[in-house]
């Protein structure tokens, strides 16, 4: 099998290093008790957060979103893009004030924890909302695809001359027609 084609490997901004260590250091220092540990993490954090970043690694292929993070436990999740349900965007006020974003990868049947957490979280990839747009996009594509039993991996295209309307035309008539096998199967073997 081969190597699936990678459509957008993200960037990250640079800006997500002061982003990560100024939220954890205002966080140590309003918690009062933990202003002790603020102060060494303010002198050891970029390096954790350097570390941290040379692991991080986003990647949209033609069937997945896969994401590999961690510093000592080393994660690599894949998600396939047709279990993806949403992909939430959010930006908080630090994260504002670096001109980051972020956004939740939700799943089908994803389970809820007591936190109700996301399957996974990214921040500060450059052009979050392009990013999001391109997962989304191809995780439709994938389904229109999969939907009409195509097995092509190049985006699908709207025939010249095709509308929205002829194509809920035709599905409609498929349905029809299925349904009125499924009548005349039911009828020969009751009678």
């Amino acid at each position: 099998m081969s190597e699936p084609k990678v459509l957008w490997d993200a960037e990250f901004n640079a800006k997500i290093k002061p982003y990560y260590l100024w939220s954890s250091i205002l966080i140590f220092t309003l918690t009062i008790v933990l202003i002790p540990v603020a102060i060494v993490y303010a002198i050891l954090g970029n390096w954790f957060i350097q570390k941290y970043l040379d692991n991080l690694q986003c990647t949209l292929t033609e069937r997945t979103l896969e994401l590999k993070k961690g510093i000592l436990n080393k994660r690599e999740s894949t998600v396939p893009l047709e279990k993806i349900t949403d992909l939430q965007m959010f930006q908080g006020p630090i994260m504002r004030y670096f001109g980051l974003h972020g956004f939740k990868v939700e799943t089908a049947g994803q389970s809820m924890g007591a936190a109700g957490g996301s399957l996974l979280n990214i921040v500060g990839i450059i052009d979050t909302p392009g990013f999001r747009k391109a997962v989304l996009a191809q995780r439709d594509r994938l389904h229109d695809r999969e939907g009409k039993g195509l097995v092509t991996t190049e985006p699908a295209t709207p025939a010249v001359g095709s509308s929205t309307d002829d194509r809920l035309f035709d599905v409609a008539l498929e349905i029809r027609d299925s349904l009125k096998r499924i009548e005349a199967a039911l009828e020969s073997r009751d009678g």
